[in-house]
């Protein structure tokens, strides 16, 4: 059923315990920005301080509309209290891609960190996509509200 103000996303769900045992990706709140993403493990997973493993999510989905993609985040109280972190940072979903959603986990942390079938591991965010074209250019002009110019990397410092 589509919700009002929402836009329709195809998925298709790869692991029988969707439905039954586990709850189909959701927002948690209506001001949430993004829905958990289940380890569709068959077993048990430990992953050592400095492990990684390919995690299946249990689901693929379709995008379709090319102004849409899909990013997966890590969570931040898996990253913050056990140095659970996505391998690759950012997962990116093309909206062409239509494969299962595989989920890079690393322990970035100092204790082993187990991961049991049906454990919210990520988030997927689901984002506009704005197509741009490079104008190469020997200068940039000047616009209103671009103080920063040249600035470089780090140049406002910390405080």
């Amino acid at each position: 059923m589509k919700v009002a103000g929402t836009q329709a996303v195809e998925v298709k769900l790869l692991d029988p315990r969707f439905g039954d045992e586990w709850p189909l990706p959701a927002y948690a709140t209506s001001a949430s920005a993004g829905m958990d993403l289940r380890a569709a493990l068959e077993a048990a997973l430990t992953l050592q301080p400095g492990d990684a493993a390919l995690i299946p999510s249990g689901i693929s989905l379709h995008l379709a509309d090319p102004h849409l993609c899909a990013v997966v985040l890590p969570r931040s109280g898996l990253g913050h209290r056990h140095g659970i972190v996505l391998g690759n940072g950012t997962g990116l979903i093309d909206a062409d891609y239509q494969g299962p959603l595989l989920i890079s986990v690393w322990n970035r942390g100092h204790e082993a960190f187990t991961v049991h079938p049906g454990d919210r591991i990520a988030q997927l965010v689901v984002l506009p996509i704005v197509r741009v074209e490079f104008q190469v250019v020997d200068t940039f002009a000047e616009h209103a509200g671009s103080a920063r110019g040249a600035g470089g990397f780090g140049h406002t410092g910390v405080r």
